[in-house]
């Protein structure tokens, strides 16, 4: 049992975010296209979207990222990462033949698939290392239209914040920073 000094002392040091810690909102930055700023409570860091800038009418390749609310689907890390920190969001290991199929003629259209996979499709594990930790956003997947978008995750930006293909990306310190608080329930905003 810990005791109520200690206790306190731990409280101290971790950063809890206060209010509003069911959605995550992401707003594109003045005078850029891809560069945003994720909110979470009073958390705020910086972002990169979609090369195509926000979208409401999102479509597979145009590179925009979708205006839209989603919920967090689920959560993914690279094995052999350095100690993470728990999230309630459950991380499910990312093996070697995982991949994501992006192709709107294929029946596992925006679905995990197993490599090798005949259809387009993207690898998990990647050489760039943008998705060790990756966040599963529910775009166009409970109710999958044909060339909507697929593969919108939240995961790790390039250095510079390069845009994404129409994810939203934050720095490897913030997504350690978040991941503690991410869960079932919790939701990304994009705004426009």
């Amino acid at each position: 049992m810990i005791s109520r000094t200690k206790q306190k002392k731990v409280k101290k040091t971790i950063k809890t975010p206060r209010k509003n810690t069911s959605v995550i909102t992401v707003r594109r930055m003045p005078g850029s296209l891809h560069r945003a700023l994720l909110a979470f409570g009073p958390l705020r860091f910086p972002a990169a979207i979609g090369r195509g800038g926000i979208s409401a009418r999102k479509r597979e390749g145009d590179g925009a990222t979708p205006l839209a609310v989603m919920p967090l689907a689920g959560g993914l890390v690279r094995g052999r990462l350095p100690i993470l920190p728990s999230s309630p969001l459950g991380l499910r290991r990312i093996r070697p033949d995982d991949g994501w199929c992006d192709d709107p003629r294929a029946p596992n259209y925006n679905r995990p698939v197993r490599l090798a996979f005949s259809g387009s499709h993207e690898r998990l594990r990647r050489e760039d290392r943008i998705y060790d930790i990756v966040v599963v956003l529910d775009w166009n997947m409970r109710c999958r239209v044909k060339g909507r978008g697929s593969a919108v995750f939240f995961h790790l930006a390039r250095p510079g914040f390069e845009p994404t293909a129409g994810c939203v990306a934050v720095a490897p310190s913030a997504m350690r920073v978040l991941l503690p608080h991410l869960r079932r329930g919790v939701r990304l905003a994009v705004l426009g």
